[in-house]
């Protein structure tokens, strides 16, 4: 994708070959900087601090974050911490353990010396990999909004969607935007309507900024209108991402999501969800099995953004004392949602549909699990 011209990936190796590089997302939208990552401890530092955020941006961090941690010390017990520092970063997002198990498989029977070098090539595949994979997202999900536009007259379809799961999500492209994008750039008249995202506003910090520098109309919404808008004939379909697909089909991603899901039923308004593979969980059966991250108070007690005088300050706006919940995630059941935009196509949210899109992954899902259980008899 593009800022200002310029084509952007979210993270890179720099040219002194070992060093990563990514854009600090929590100085967005009112500043673009980019951060250099020189070991393990910063790459985790940068996923818990959400410097960098999005299930498959999450994975490819912690994929580096794992070469940076080889590149010091390539021991069998720096694989296991690098692996155990990263994991613990951010609970909810399985792209994070797939990497990190992509990782290990990589470089675990190679000699030490042939570490490292494995690990940055591993990592610049997986990197490579999720941009392919959202590419195909954006082609099969541009042709559900091609049908929505046929005999529109030009009237723009309007797409609702929730946190970002753009291209500052992912390597590139990204998902639930991927067919936005796509569409926008056929020439199909479209229009986003941004959830501002509440607590720590992804939409209209993150949605908002890459939709306007990629020019695709768009309005920023307090969390709380998509029903409105839907009651009133306002939204076409909705489209978000995901952080984990369970086996059957449920959906965990940021919280708010449900309710939309909810709101999209009541009103027939059809509800997708884009889900690149690794983010489709085979190993956990249902959503209520997730474990949901609860992220500090702070996020809901406070507010950031740009004053007149062009400052950047950081304001109360919850009472001294008053307790704050922050829970980061909710689940949407299998039921409420339409369909499921992967790379191999549009696959129901079911056991059933999501078994005969990735039965690949479901019989790798089979083998971990079955190792695991040898591993734990032999204890």
């Amino acid at each position: 994708m593009k800022i200002d011209g310029r084509s952007w990936r979210t993270i890179w190796v720099e040219d002194d070959g070992h060093t990563v590089g990514v854009i600090d997302q929590t100085r967005l939208p009112h500043e673009f900087a980019t951060v250099r990552l020189a070991g393990l401890d910063e790459a985790a530092r940068a996923i818990a601090t959400m410097v960098v955020r999005g299930a498959p941006l999450i994975g490819a961090t912690a994929a580096y974050g794992m070469a940076l941690g080889l590149r010091t010390e390539a021991s069998d017990a720096s694989l296991e911490h690098a692996y155990q520092v990263l994991l613990a970063t951010r609970p909810t997002a399985v792209n994070l353990r797939w990497a990190l198990d992509e990782m290990v498989k990589a470089v675990r029977n190679l000699p030490r010396a042939e570490r490292a070098a494995a690990a940055y090539a591993r990592a610049a595949a997986i990197c490579d990999e999720d941009v392919e994979i959202c590419r195909a997202i954006g082609v099969h999900g541009q042709a559900l909004i091609a049908d929505i536009a046929v005999g529109r007259d030009g009237a723009p379809v309007n797409v609702l969607t929730h946190c970002n799961a753009g291209w500052l999500a992912t390597v590139d492209w990204g998902t639930a935007l991927a067919p936005v994008y796509a569409a926008h750039d056929a020439g199909i008249p479209i229009h986003v309507w941004v959830d501002e995202t509440r607590p720590r506003n992804q939409g209209a910090s993150l949605t908002a900024f890459e939709l306007g520098h990629h020019g695709v109309p768009h309005t920023v919404i307090a969390d709380n209108t998509g029903g409105h808008l839907m009651q009133n004939d306002l939204v076409d379909l909705v489209i978000v991402g995901t952080d984990r697909v369970t086996a059957n089909g449920d959906v965990c991603n940021k919280i708010g999501t449900y309710l939309k899901a909810l709101a999209a039923r009541d009103n027939a308004v059809p509800f997708y969800v884009a889900a690149p593979s690794p983010s489709i969980d085979f190993t956990i059966a249902r959503g209520r099995d997730i474990p949901i991250e609860e992220r500090g108070g702070e996020e809901v007690a406070t507010m950031t953004g740009r004053t007149a005088d062009g400052r950047t300050e950081t304001v109360r706006v919850v009472p001294e004392g008053s307790p704050v919940a922050n829970y980061a995630f909710d689940v949407t059941p299998a039921r409420l949602v339409t369909g499921l935009v992967t790379e191999r196509g549009i696959v129901a949210a079911s056991g059933p549909g999501l078994a005969a899109a990735f039965p690949d992954r479901v019989e790798a899902a089979a083998v971990a699990a079955r190792a695991a259980e040898a591993a734990k008899a032999a204890e």
